[in-house]
């Protein structure tokens, strides 16, 4: 079959890396991709969100599956651009409609959601520009740190957590009145702080049954030790070494099977991944939010430890018969480091040659923010590569990865030394 998957990140080159192994997978295109996606794929530079181009795409390359990686495209209803079309709708979506997408598109939807359902989850109210004032008394009620969501989609940056009442408050009112987000801070979703670790866990549905993929830790920190400015992800461990058989059974009975119960009873049209961000509190697991699509950078740690072939697994998700497939699992641990731009998560320059991707042999280079231009791999994003290893134990990992990134170069190359330090 031919497939197109939609992104440009490192997951995207990871869900490549997976796909191009697969005998069932004919031709294989990416839109827009990046320099990684090039060498197993045909990039094709199309923007994720523009769907009468994809369409076009589409048809001209007698494309069977479309893999969804990014939010943006799922929130703005790629999925139902399919069924709504004549010539597009019998050709399999991965990823959910745009009702189901409101999920990780709507920090209240996600908690209106939980509550229904009686998922663990951080008390939390809603504010808006008109009822600022009642937030400002909602966070009086409060123990600090203080936990501030945009409700949109803000690319990962629209949570703030504070430690001091009077700078929460400021930052309240520079989200809904200032705008500080944009749209996405029309609304604000105020929470209960949830002092604990945290972990991700990743479901596939086809709408009816789900099946659970390796958890993963991710490090949003630019700083070491979790200091500095939110990122998208600066590295990952799978598995997660405090996740006991024990607690994953929580996980699994309190969060998941409501989880996927919950799409059924509110009509919620779900085929695809379900990333839940979890955070252990205690020995209990509680729902810090969804996302409707796979993490980045856990992606680069998840999809290397599956065994399967990862078509036959899209193919049963889209035909609603995910209960036939048997997930197996690779023992080794693998983890990833992200190397960055310098002066990332703020402005920093592009452009800049990168080299040693080649000497790279104990590791699995995954291409983020990286292109290709005038015959060299240079720096388009702020997450440039992510270094991926395998190991009998996570430090094993890691140590292997930390020896590969020193055969890679690029101007103001950085990246956390401290990746798994906290397990």
């Amino acid at each position: 079959m031919n497939i197109l998957i939609l992104g440009s990140g490192g997951r995207e080159h990871t869900f490549a890396w997976k796909i191009a192994q697969s005998s069932k997978c004919e031709k294989l295109f990416v839109a827009p991709g990046n320099s990684g996606t090039a060498e197993v794929a045909t990039n094709v530079n199309i923007s994720v969100t523009d769907f009468p181009a994809i369409k076009k795409l589409v048809i001209e390359n007698h494309i069977n599956m479309v893999v969804v990686g990014p939010e943006d495209p799922l929130v703005q209803g790629v999925h139902d651009f399919f069924l709504n079309d004549e010539a597009l709708k019998a050709i399999s979506v991965i990823g959910p409609q745009m009702k189901a997408a409101e999920l990780e598109g709507s920090k209240e939807f996600a908690k209106e959601f939980l509550f229904r359902h009686n998922i663990p989850t951080a008390a939390y109210e809603s504010f808006t520009k008109e009822t600022v004032e009642n937030g400002y008394v909602f966070l009086e009620t409060l123990n600090p740190p203080y936990v501030l969501k945009a409700d949109g989609l803000a690319a990962g940056k629209g949570v703030v957590i504070l430690n001091d009442l009077d700078d929460a408050k400021a930052e309240l009112k520079s989200m809904l009145v200032d705008a500080k987000f944009g749209q996405a801070s029309t609304k604000v979703v105020i929470e209960e702080f949830l002092d604990g670790i945290e972990l991700s866990c990743f479901v596939l549905t086809d709408g009816e049954h789900y099946k659970i993929l390796p958890t993963a830790k991710d490090y949003k920190r630019i700083g070491e030790g979790d200091t500095g400015l939110n990122t998208g992800g600066m590295g990952a461990v799978s598995p997660v070494p405090f996740a006991t058989n024990e607690f994953l059974n929580k996980i699994e009975e309190r969060i998941v099977k409501p989880t996927i119960a919950g799409f059924k009873k509110d009509n919620l049209p779900y085929v695809g991944f379900v990333f839940i961000g979890l955070i252990k509190v205690g020995n209990d697991p509680k729902v810090i939010e969804y996302n409707v699509r796979m993490g980045d950078p856990e992606t680069e740690v998840v999809l290397p430890r599956l065994k399967n072939d990862f078509v036959e697994i899209l193919q049963a998700m889209a035909s609603g018969t995910l209960d036939k497939i048997n997930i197996e699992i690779e023992e080794r641990a693998a983890t990833t480091i992200m190397t960055v731009s310098g002066g990332y998560p703020e402005a920093y320059e592009k452009g800049k040659i990168i080299t040693g991707v080649d000497a790279i042999t104990d590791s699995i280079p995954f291409h983020a923010g990286a292109q290709i231009k005038d015959g060299n791999i240079v720096t388009s994003g702020g997450r440039v590569m992510a270094i991926t290893s395998y190991g009998n134990t996570y430090q094993e990992a890691i140590k292997k990865s930390y020896q590969s990134i020193e055969k890679l170069h690029f101007d103001k190359i950085y990246y956390r030394k401290d990746i798994g330090f906290d397990l």
